[in-house]
């Protein structure tokens, strides 16, 4: 399964209906552009799984895919595309063991030697960042920056540019050798997401 460019991430503090907001933003796009993942680390398998249900509805309606973020039960309870891995959690090969060949399996990494590890187990993808400044993740540590970016793609596996990523630097994050990109507050925060969407697109053609 090709990965998609842009990745979406929900947070339900920004907006707590996910299914509709995405709904709202995928109209038009061209099928198997996004990603959207579901997000949510502090809900339980149930409450998981009724957000997943109709955004996976939503996704696949507008030919677009849908991960859901650590729990492989609700990903495949709820028919998602795939699922998307903590660097210490499950490992992409018992994911992908558990969804099947063709899920999509991203882990997310901050470092090259964690891409590595990614590549060498069998994911799709992985998200790399943050890249730039983010609120998100401030205390975390310092943004890994461009450099960083640029080292980790050189080994292959696709990256998914994340943290502090807005339209006007998809193109550095590209020129650094990312894939795609992914956005948190970019899609949740603005008043016009669809605009902010096919603007990332756009920076990524």
């Amino acid at each position: 399964m090709r990965v998609p460019v842009v990745h979406l991430i929900t947070d339900r503090r920004l907006d707590p209906d996910p299914a509709a907001r995405a709904a709202e933003v995928l109209r038009s796009l061209p099928a198997g552009c996004v990603a959207v993942h579901l997000r949510e680390k502090d809900l339980g398998g149930a409450a998981l799984l009724a957000l997943a249900r109709p955004l996976v509805e939503v996704c696949h309606r507008a030919g677009q895919r849908c991960l859901v973020n650590e729990r492989i039960d609700v990903a495949l309870a709820a028919g998602a595309d795939g699922a998307h891995l903590p660097s210490t959690g499950v490992s992409p090969e018992d994911a992908r063991r558990l969804l099947g060949p063709a899920a999509l399996i991203g882990v997310s990494c901050h470092s090259a030697a964690s891409v590595r590890r990614a590549l060498a187990g069998g994911a799709s993808f992985a998200t790399f960042g943050p890249v730039y400044d983010t609120p998100s993740k401030r205390a975390y540590g310092p943004p890994v920056g461009l450099a960083a970016l640029e080292e980790a793609a050189r080994l292959g596996l696709p990256l998914v540019a994340l943290g502090g990523i807005e339209p006007a630097r998809v193109a550095e994050v590209r020129r650094a050798g990312a894939h795609g990109v992914g956005a948190i507050r970019a899609w949740l925060a603005g008043d016009d997401p669809a605009a902010v969407v096919r603007a990332l697109l756009a920076g990524l053609s």
